[in-house]
């Protein structure tokens, strides 16, 4: 399985690289991006953009991915969208994403996922894409809910010493038969 560069009506997927890393810092550091994000700390520095960068470009094959999102239009870095906790028994994947807020509210979001599914389904034949998300961001439960994924559960996130509670939500992809 090979990571590829995805392309949609307005945007293209562009790979993650060493490249990307002032663009991941200012990302990942910004606090509208990182509001509802209970995993890490806002990170601070070149070195650890270049961290998350490291970690998305480890020997393939890899069951994690990161695509930065590329305005055609204008060829500006919108945000970046991509795959983590791959269960290769299940054949389930969760994806993750971020866009910067000038292009909320636009449809941005919901092109890149439309060709991360595409891809999680021909080219990883992916069963099950889940989202973790937590309960107050109601933009990201409306995207998924838009793209056909259903509630199936919950879980809390720790973070800083508090819980902070989760819907999950999947989308079951059905193979068609060869």
């Amino acid at each position: 399985m090979v990571y590829q560069e995805l392309e949609t009506e307005r945007m293209i997927l562009k790979n993650i690289s060493a490249e990307d890393r002032e663009f991941i810092l200012s990302q990942f550091s910004n606090d509208d991006i990182n509001r509802y994000l209970f995993d890490a700390e806002p990170i601070k520095s070149l070195e650890e953009a270049d961290e998350i960068i490291g970690f998305y470009l480890q020997p393939e094959p890899r069951g994690h991915h990161r695509w930065i999102l590329i305005n055609k239009t204008g060829g500006g870095k919108m945000g970046t969208c991509g795959f983590h906790g791959f269960n290769q028994k299940e054949c389930s994947i969760e994806m993750g994403y971020d866009l910067q807020k000038e292009f909320w509210g636009k449809g941005y979001m919901v092109e890149a996922l439309e060709a991360m599914i595409m891809f999680a389904k021909e080219s990883m034949k992916i069963k099950a894409i889940h989202a973790c998300i937590y309960i107050r961001n109601e933009k990201s439960i409306k995207l998924v809910q838009k793209l056909d994924f259903v509630l199936t559960g919950t879980r809390n996130e720790t973070f800083r010493g508090k819980d902070y509670l989760h819907n999950v939500y999947t989308l079951e992809i059905y193979m068609e038969e060869e």
